[in-house]
């Protein structure tokens, strides 16, 4: 993804950390419920087919993506917590890492949503 240079450096910046850590927190799911720390069967990994239908619209700058995804992630956040707090060895760390890219795809969102509305009709919606 290259930055496009008619946007401001703010909502090209908060676009690419929220598609980054979106990417980030599929490949974490999916890794730490097959091979890293899997519970079971590996079922578990279907987690992250929520997070694939907002990668596209977070990519192509859609605002109302932009809006449910920073709501979206606090269940990554609530599930790392307790995982977190209930698991042991690697398991812990993965869900450690898993709440830090939840909040950071939420600040990214929210900054977006921010500057986006800011700089009013200056970007594509």
């Amino acid at each position: 993804m290259t930055p496009d240079p008619a946007l401001p450096a703010t909502i090209a910046w908060t676009r690419a950390l929220a598609v980054t850590t979106t990417l980030a927190l599929i490949v974490l799911c999916v890794a730490w419920e097959l091979w890293l720390a899997p519970t079971g069967r590996g079922t578990l990994a279907i987690k992250a087919l929520p997070l694939l239908p907002p990668l596209v619209g977070l990519a192509r700058m859609r605002l109302y993506t932009y809006r449910w995804m920073s709501l979206l992630v606090w269940l990554y956040a609530a599930e790392g917590s307790v995982r977190a707090a209930s698991d042991r060895g690697t398991g812990a760390l993965l869900a450690t890492i898993e709440v830090l890219l939840a909040i950071v795809i939420f600040a990214a969102c929210a900054w977006h949503v921010r500057a986006r509305l800011r700089n009013g009709a200056a970007v594509p919606s």
